[in-house]
């Protein structure tokens, strides 16, 4: 069925395949789940673009940041006559357009240094995650085989997020550093592209105790569409994704939930869900749950406005 339900996505992986692969918004590339015809046809209303920082690449992770952080500012202007525009606080559906947030995926970007968290806020940034997989001087990644909290630094600099309003994003962290930043927090905090742990087994995946304190903090927990954290065995599809959403829900409440779905940043996806253009099928898929109209919006479009304007 052809739906009015806005979208917003909390985590895609495009601006690193623009700088590096040479994707362009405006057109749709072969393995390139991001793109206008896609956001248009999938319905969407926000999405955040995360500049990674790739560990393994000898540029330094200021250096990457900054070239990412030029692509994002680059693509906006390449498709602003497309509807493609920063988020604001006035932003709704109903203009029509796709509002963007900057998010960094990797605390290496700061190379240790809380100026730089303060000129990547000035610059745009509105959440940061900590770590990606591996370890850096911020705090341990939930793929590391020691469950280490967060450094002295990553400490400072969760404090310092805070203080300038900064959203935090617990993907990729360890359960000992959720655990240190849950503790240390006045504003809400989220988990960008998540699932849940009791549903499929996945070290990045969050614990039930987790799901609640990111609710009882007034965050959400966003549910991504990666198949090794939707299900153990056989072929992922919107099912599985349903099922996480539907047990996060449960547990932290219906008005915690959304979508980050990870998009372009997987080497594989569900077998019924390629590219933005596919996410109106989680929609349907959601209201033959039994989900009222009104609840799949929460889920799809409300919970993760509501969190992110906070920090606008």
């Amino acid at each position: 069925m052809e739906h009015l339900i806005p979208v917003a996505d909390a985590h895609c992986d495009f601006l690193y395949y623009m700088l590096y692969d040479h994707f362009k918004l405006k057109t749709t590339a072969p393995r390139q789940a991001v793109s206008l015809p896609y956001l248009h046809q999938g319905g969407a209303s926000i999405q955040f673009f995360a500049a990674w920082i790739d560990p393994d690449m000898r540029a330094s992770g200021l250096q990457q940041c900054m070239w990412l952080i030029d692509a994002y500012y680059r693509m906006l202007e390449e498709c602003k006559d497309a509807g493609i525009i920063p988020f604001s606080r006035e932003f709704t559906p109903e203009s029509g357009k796709t509002a963007t947030v900057l998010t960094i995926e990797g605390g290496e970007a700061l190379m240790g240094r809380e100026e730089n968290l303060r000129l990547f806020y000035r610059l745009g940034v509105r959440a940061m995650t900590l770590t990606w997989n591996a370890t850096n001087e911020l705090a341990h990644p939930a793929m590391s085989r020691v469950n280490r909290g967060l450094t002295k630094l990553g400490r400072e600099i969760v404090y310092e997020m805070d203080r300038i309003g900064m959203a935090v994003d617990l993907a990729h962290l360890s359960d000992a550093g959720i655990d240190d930043v849950l503790s240390s927090v006045k504003h809400p905090v989220f988990s960008s592209h998540t699932n849940a742990r009791a549903v499929c087994p996945h070290k990045r995946s969050l614990s039930d105790e987790h799901i609640r304190a990111i609710a009882e903090s007034g965050g959400v927990v966003c549910v991504n569409y990666y198949p090794p954290q939707l299900c153990r065995k056989g072929e992922a599809s919107i099912a599985d994704i349903v099922r996480h959403i539907l047990h996060i829900a449960e547990v932290g409440g219906l008005e915690h939930v959304a979508l980050g779905s990870d998009f372009d940043g997987m080497s594989e996806y569900p077998r019924d869900l390629k590219n933005w253009g596919d996410v109106p099928r989680l929609l349907d898929a959601l209201l033959h749950e039994g989900l009222s109209e009104a609840e799949v919006r929460r889920i799809a479009y409300d919970n993760l406005r509501d969190y992110i304007v906070q920090f606008y």
